[in-house]
């Protein structure tokens, strides 16, 4: 059965790598280590499934030599990050795809992360509620065990009750997979970041809000996130 499916992992894994060396040439260590485990791991499913002893040997020392890089770029990003030196930029076009709240944040979201910091002073109308709720979402399917998410923001004074209300009912559902998530106000915020308690800090020029605004119920979706976690 294994070998029915042995074409499609390979164009898999084939894609995922390229991938990888791609960021790595564009400096995007991060992401290209991501890629990188990705790539080896469906590399490693190959070669389990893999009966001819020459691909075999192929696959084993293509995966050597992808784990040699990323174990460099582990060890160039650990010693960037303990020095205070590492800085990755990326730049988002009008109207480009392929920047979701995972693509970006999942390679910071790991090493024993637990609270999240976020402050972003635009985080009052429907839409900016709805990319915080998305941004929660995010860090709920990840691999981590984030226990406590804080979030500054500024409160709208024209629409300030739906904006309490969305953030309390999305605290009530937080609270329901133990999440404590903190709300605080400040009139005076006006930069946007980011913040792991595993050392990472993100600056996000427009914050969370850079996507295009979205139709829809915004209480619908957090009872949906309810409703979808808890079962």
């Amino acid at each position: 059965m294994a070998q029915d499916f042995l074409p499609g992992m390979e164009s898999s894994a084939i894609s995922v790598l390229k991938r990888a060396v791609e960021l790595d040439h564009s400096s995007r260590f991060q992401e290209a280590l991501v890629c990188y485990q990705e790539g080896i791991q469906l590399l490693l499913d190959v070669l389990k499934a893999v009966k001819d002893d020459s691909k075999k040997a192929h696959y084993r020392e293509k995966i050597k030599g992808y784990m040699d890089r990323a174990e460099q770029i582990k060890h160039h990003v650990n010693k960037l990050k303990e020095e205070g030196k590492y800085h990755e930029q990326i730049r988002i076009a009008d109207s480009s795809t392929g920047f979701s709240y995972e693509s970006l944040f999942k390679p910071y979201i790991r090493d024993g992360l637990t609270e999240v910091w976020v402050e972003d002073p635009y985080v009052r109308h429907v839409h900016q509620l709805y990319n915080f709720l998305r941004f929660c979402e995010m860090l709920l399917k990840s691999q981590c065990n984030v226990e406590t998410i804080h979030l500054l923001t500024s409160q709208d004074e024209e629409s300030s009750s739906q904006q309490t209300s969305a953030l309390a009912e999305l605290k009530q559902s937080l609270r329901s997979q133990n999440i404590c998530l903190d709300i605080q106000y400040s009139s005076t915020i006006h930069d946007r970041e980011i913040r792991f308690n595993n050392g990472w800090i993100i600056k996000i020029g427009r914050g969370l809000d850079y996507f295009k605004k979205t139709q829809g119920s915004l209480l619908c979706r957090i009872l949906r996130l309810r409703f979808e976690r808890v079962s």
